[in-house]
């Protein structure tokens, strides 16, 4: 594996030395997609080492309890989306309007305050798998997320021969985030040089909708049974002598793939016993 270290930038001038929360990190940047998706960045504490695919708990601090006066912190797992050498962290989310976290979280702004718990953890690592020749990305939604990070993580590339990232959103507009930083990688100048010119030639990207009409509609389980997705890409149906996949998604998805895979003959992995795929259990849509 390539190493590249991270870089964390100081605090802004203006900021206290002190932070408001406990383990809180700066916003520095935030988008909207969608009026259902966004995603922020914010500042990397200096001491934090995680591997990609890998997720934090993150989230801000509740109401001030009406008796007590005390406020908890409202806390959810979220896949870090940036890979592990980026001097910041990125996140990918979705816009809950009653949700506890995101009915807030979805209006920070450059400058804001959030939580970020220091201990990564997750199954969506290389060292979950053994080795082989291709590899499959599995995504629904924001899924995609660990995906982003491992899609920017030199070892991917130096591991397999060819990445299958496939992503089925329920409207075109919920790729967008995806498609773009699939693009964004062929001129990407600091990943060409560390992995190699062109390296990103190795992906075959395979996007689907299931309500608005796209390119490729369907659920990428459905595609998958009547051959289609296999035709399309040019690759043959998953095999286990030559085949890993990391499935992100919502826990019907997740099921439904997993026994899929488990007919392919592929075995589920873990970081004590690495085999053929893995889910992400911790993943909420």
């Amino acid at each position: 594996m390539t190493n590249m270290t991270p870089v964390t930038k100081g605090a802004p001038a203006d900021k206290p030395a002190v932070k408001a929360m406990p383990d809180a990190q700066t916003v520095t940047s935030v988008e909207h997609w969608t009026d259902r998706l966004f995603s922020f960045r914010v500042t990397r504490p200096a001491s934090l080492r995680f591997r990609s695919g890998e997720f934090v708990m993150i989230g801000l601090m509740g109401d001030a309890d009406p008796k007590t006066g005390k406020q908890k912190p409202i806390l959810r797992a979220y896949s870090i989306a940036s890979p592990a050498w980026d001097e910041e962290m990125e996140f990918y989310s979705i816009k809950v309007p009653d949700g506890p976290l995101t009915s807030r979280l979805q209006h920070i702004k450059p400058g804001d305050e959030i939580i970020l718990r220091p201990k990564p953890v997750g199954t969506l690592v290389h060292d979950a798998l053994l080795p082989g020749k291709r590899l499959w990305f599995f995504a629904t939604g924001t899924g995609f997320a660990p995906f982003a990070s491992l899609l920017r993580e030199p070892q991917t590339y130096e591991d397999y021969d060819e990445i299958v990232i496939t992503h089925t959103c329920r409207e075109a507009g919920e790729l967008t985030y995806g498609a773009k930083l699939i693009d964004s990688l062929k001129d990407d100048e600091l990943l060409n040089e560390v992995i190699g010119e062109g390296f990103w030639k190795k992906i075959k990207y395979y996007p689907t909708t299931t309500r608005e009409e796209s390119a490729k509609m369907g659920r990428i389980t459905d595609l998958m049974r009547s051959g289609e997705a296999f035709a399309d890409l040019g690759v043959e149906p998953l095999n286990p002598e030559t085949d890993r996949a990391m499935i992100c998604g919502n826990l019907a998805f997740n099921l439904e793939l997993k026994e899929m895979l488990d007919g392919y003959g592929l075995e589920e992995g873990a970081n004590s016993k690495p085999a053929q795929y893995v889910v992400e259990k911790a993943f909420l849509d």
